[in-house]
């Protein structure tokens, strides 16, 4: 694998984890298209490693602030919301996995498209400015739903950013306290999701067939690209613009169809 596709996946991880367009579907799509088969489990957890550096430094302040407060409102949400995400993705593991082969893409970004699009027309809350971290606006019966629809977009091509915000958006969730929470439970399944991947790369004795320097280098540029995400994700969720990746997402399926990638 050359350095210019190392880094060409960096870009494309710190983009598409925090934007609604998926970050696995886009990554699977890459691999198919420059036929890469090894070494994938170890550069997952590479960028996985960058984003969730981002999203701790990113919102660094609203961690601490929830720390401090281990059983405020947004904590009991976040934990109804990682329990019924991981709960459902323990049943259904084997049938995610099996997805991966990149079979199901055009349809996964078909249902993100839609997803955003119908979301955005239905929420009717308006403008509000964001309130204290922890006391968002978010009740438990939300949670549970948004934690569902996390479980959902872990199959490829369906954005988990983007069903999440969606998701809250339909329950009337405020766009900005929506978008936050949407990043604060990325936190502990993005975090799962490291730890096994660890594992697996241990379990099955992955070899190191990467120099360090172009490692390094995809790192820091996904931790940054996602750094930005995050920042862009914010302002346009704000400014009901979430249904514009729809539009990209449509002509992207149209790209592959053509093409028949």
């Amino acid at each position: 694998m050359t350095i210019w596709i190392l880094i060409l996946l960096a870009i494309i991880q710190g983009v598409t984890e925090f934007l609604p367009i998926s970050s696995s579907g886009h990554l699977v799509l890459l691999y198919k298209i420059f036929n890469i088969e090894e070494n994938t489990i170890l550069l997952s957890v590479v960028l996985h490693a960058a984003t969730l550096l981002s999203i701790l430094i990113y919102y660094w302040n609203d961690l601490v602030k929830l720390i401090k407060k281990p059983f405020c409102k947004t904590n009991i949400n976040l934990l109804i919301t990682t329990i019924t995400t991981c709960t459902i993705v323990l049943f259904i593991k084997p049938i995610i996995e099996s997805s991966f082969d990149g079979r199901w893409l055009n349809i996964g970004f078909i249902i993100t498209a839609i997803i955003l699009f119908v979301s955005q027309i239905l929420h009717k809350n308006a403008h509000l400015s964001s309130i204290d971290i922890r006391n968002l606006d978010i009740n438990k019966k939300s949670a549970f739903a948004i934690g569902v629809s996390q479980a959902i977009a872990c199959f490829p091509a369906i954005s988990r950013s983007g069903t999440t915000i969606a998701c809250a958006l339909l329950c009337n969730v405020r766009k900005e306290d929506a978008t936050k929470y949407s990043f604060l439970i990325s936190i502990p399944i993005v975090f799962a999701s490291l730890i096994m991947e660890i594992i697996e790369c241990i379990t099955l004795k992955t070899p190191i067939n990467f120099e360090i320097i172009p490692v390094v280098m995809s790192f820091i540029i996904a931790f940054v690209v996602g750094l930005a995400s995050i920042k862009l994700m914010t302002k346009l969720v704000n400014k009901g613009k979430l249904y514009y990746f729809s539009f990209y997402l449509i002509f992207l399926v149209i790209i592959l169809t053509i093409f028949k990638i």
